[in-house]
């Protein structure tokens, strides 16, 4: 299958002491500036009501995976571009960019959540073409092979025995095809009250994942865990829940280099907690995949 990775369109500047720039600070997980530094933004533009603005980037510090730093990164870009784009020039051919945590980063975390706005003074105007070398976007195809799966497959036990499983496909083509930052739930995985034993009527869920897992080898992913209805995963069952899934993956030949495993309690619902419903409850405990690598 094939899909394409869009590298961001850049500017690359040929004479850096004429282009400025300026940062703005973020608070952990949040895309809105805080009263402070949103002060400091509007005091900046009502003193540079003149320049013109080449590029507006966004970061974020490491906290999080990849795919929710990305669209975090963005929606600071999107934030801080509503409240400049009537009050200051922009270049017509501007384009936003992020960095997620894809870039150079302070050891200060706080430093990380930013944007920055790059821009160029009125008496650099009539230089803006020398200025700034604009990179076109390049677009880079990669080849996925094709996996074709079966309906059923035959598993051999340790004691030499056979396992016909029945399996669910369309989950598997899902994974085999997901881009990295995508999380995937598995769905009716299902555990015994209070511990991390699987239920048997799961066992079909893990022997797809298993199977995914072997016809694509350079998949690598996160086992995340999560419970539901209480704030404090005192037995950090989230955790041992994802751990059971990665030992039956390793167990079954899945080199270790290729997962990790992690529990969130329920620091990350899909619900509010406490949750109204036993479908709020299920949603909310759950097991997913993120993919790491494809």
């Amino acid at each position: 299958m094939k899909f394409f990775i869009t590298l961001f369109v850049c500017f690359s500047v040929s004479c850096v002491m004429a282009q400025e720039q300026v940062s703005y600070f973020f608070e952990s997980n949040k895309f809105v500036l805080q009263k402070e530094e949103l002060s400091k933004l509007n005091k900046w533009l009502t003193v540079n009501k003149e320049i013109k603005v080449i590029g507006v980037y966004g970061f974020c510090d490491e906290e999080g995976s990849v795919g929710y730093n990305d669209t975090l990164a963005r929606k600071r870009i999107d934030y801080v571009f509503g409240i400049i784009k009537n009050r200051v020039k922009i270049r017509e051919d501007f384009k936003t960019i992020n960095f997620g945590e894809q870039h150079t980063s302070s050891a200060i975390k706080a430093e990380n959540r930013k944007v920055t706005l790059y821009f160029i003074q009125p008496k650099d105007f009539v230089n803006e073409e020398k200025i700034i070398a604009k990179k076109k976007e390049v677009v880079v195809e990669k080849i996925r092979p094709k996996v074709k799966f079966s309906d059923v497959y035959v598993f051999e036990n340790p004691d030499g025995s056979t396992l016909n499983i029945k399996i669910d496909t369309v989950f598997m083509k899902k994974v085999s095809l997901a881009n990295v930052g995508e999380k995937l739930k598995l769905e009716s995985m299902n555990f015994f009250v209070d511990t991390f034993a699987i239920m048997p009527q799961s066992r079909s869920v893990m022997f797809e994942l298993l199977t995914v897992m072997k016809s694509c080898p350079d998949l690598k992913i996160q086992i995340q865990g999560h419970i539901c209805c209480v704030q404090k995963d005192i037995r950090d069952l989230s955790t041992q829940r994802a751990k059971a899934i990665y030992k039956f993956l390793e167990f079954n030949g899945i080199d270790k280099s290729r997962m990790t495993f992690i529990g969130f309690g329920s620091s990350k619902p899909l619900f509010p907690l406490p949750e109204k419903t036993e479908e709020e409850r299920e949603a909310n405990r759950r097991v997913e995949i993120e993919i790491v690598a494809n």
